[in-house]
């Protein structure tokens, strides 16, 4: 299953790949090379086709839980004073997503959206200290029963060059749904009150939907 962000680029990627075909049977002669540069077109069609897939994941609905919004790999895991909407100290993990990871954002929290806004920015890598603040990035605030506010912030790496989010204002939201997607390689940042317990360890692999970030347990 794909995305519905990536139909049209899968479409025209299909277009490309297709007429390359057709131009390189008509107007190279050289069997191998004939074939390599077929072979070369298949690839990247399928590297289009895995970046946009969709995996079902199997949420379990917790609101004592902060739930991974996407795969990929944790980098940070600090306390920090986040600047733009509660001004005061949090807990920060970050999921670095390359290329290859599934770039679908999932909400991590069931609740009310408080505060969603899009931030144009620079196109640092995204594993830079400054991207989270410098970077093209939306701000995402949920506001959950148990939890109280939690933050995500989607980040633009070096490759992205588009953030879809589709948080709005006063907009109920479900644990695990989608909430949007981020093309090309990218970062997110999920800022959790100090007395939570942080569940995963630097450089633990997350699946979106899933893995717990942390908890009210304990």
């Amino acid at each position: 299953m794909f995305h519905k962000e990536g139909f049209k680029i899968i479409l025209i990627s299909a277009l490309i790949v297709v007429g390359g075909i057709l131009l390189i049977d008509n107007f190279i002669t050289n069997y191998w090379i004939q074939k390599s540069l077929m072979i070369l077109l298949l690839v990247f069609f399928i590297l289009i086709l895995q970046f946009f897939r969709d995996p079902k994941r199997k949420t379990v609905l917790d609101d004592n839980h902060i739930i991974a919004p996407a795969d990929g790999k944790v980098v940070v895991i600090e306390e920090v004073v986040e600047k733009e909407y509660f001004k005061d100290k949090r807990r920060q993990i970050s999921i670095f997503m390359s290329p290859l990871n599934v770039h679908v954002t999932r909400y991590p929290v069931s609740g009310v959206v408080k505060f969603s806004k899009y931030h144009p920015g620079k196109y640092l890598v995204a594993w830079h200290p400054k991207s989270s603040e410098e970077n093209e990035r939306t701000t995402i605030v949920v506001e959950n029963k148990v939890s109280g506010e939690i933050l995500y912030r989607q980040i633009a790496g070096a490759m992205a060059r588009r953030i879809v989010n589709y948080a709005k204002k006063n907009k109920q939201v479900i644990q695990g749904e989608d909430a949007g997607f981020i093309k090309f390689g990218s970062r997110i940042d999920i800022f959790v009150p100090l007395d939570m317990k942080i569940e995963v360890k630097l450089d633990q692999k997350t699946r979106g939907g899933e893995t717990i970030l942390a908890s009210n347990n304990g």
